[in-house]
């Protein structure tokens, strides 16, 4: 096989799995990326002087509405639960409906699982200060959602641990497909080098010419003497 087709057939070989290798890495980046949370209502550390009637959270990206791994609690200054119902996802929003009671501090407690499989939970707070003689609710010692909406760090762990084996399952991709790259270009080289080192094959139609060219020297030399 000539040099060139030798370089021709590797670089054809190593582009081909180059393709491959992106086309399974590439997908596997978001999979790293954790949503974050951009906006909140009410705001953190704002105060608000009319019933919110929800609160809710934004992230920078679509949130998975798996059944019960969603959870969202409003709790007043009084330790009492002050949201009304299971939270709701929809698209990169949880939120949750909720009746404020006594005037002062409210922590927005949250737990939810981002496109990725990850959990994310967190919390703010804003203050509450109601005009004189504006309904407020009395609240609910235990949350309305059940243990869910206690929004624990430890809750929602399964998902993590799938995302966990989707990621180790790539990267298990990537490393056989970046594997077979370097076998090829290892081969290729091989034949390259082999190639270069292999002696041309003699002309046959040199050793005519050499011998005709050779008689008259030789036959002049036997005049001479």
């Amino acid at each position: 096989m000539a040099p060139a087709t030798v370089r021709r057939a590797v670089a054809g070989a190593a582009s081909a799995l180059a393709l491959a290798l992106l086309a399974v890495a590439g997908p596997a980046a978001p999979a790293f990326a954790h949503n974050t949370v951009i906006d909140e209502g009410p705001a953190a550390e704002s105060t608000v002087a009319d019933q919110p009637g929800e609160v809710w959270i934004e992230t920078n990206d679509v949130l998975l509405d798996l059944d019960g791994a969603t959870a969202m609690d409003v709790v007043g200054p009084d330790g009492r639960h002050y949201a009304t119902d299971c939270p709701v996802v929809d698209g990169p929003i949880a939120s949750v409906a909720a009746e404020l009671g006594p005037a002062g501090e409210y922590t927005v407690a949250y737990r939810v699982v981002s496109a990725d499989g990850h959990p994310i939970t967190g919390d703010h707070t804003f203050t509450w200060q109601p005009a004189d003689g504006a309904a407020v609710a009395e609240g609910t010692a235990e949350p309305v959602c059940g243990a869910a909406a206690t929004a624990e760090p430890g809750a929602g762990a399964d998902a993590g641990d799938e995302s966990t084996d989707a990621a180790a399952s790539v990267g298990g991709d990537v490393v056989w497909i970046a594997a077979a790259v370097v076998a090829v270009l290892g081969a290729g080289v091989a034949a390259f080098l082999l190639t270069r080192r292999r002696p041309a094959p003699a002309d046959p139609a040199d050793a005519p010419a050499a011998d005709a060219d050779a008689g008259p020297r030789a036959d002049h030399a036997s005049d001479d003497r």
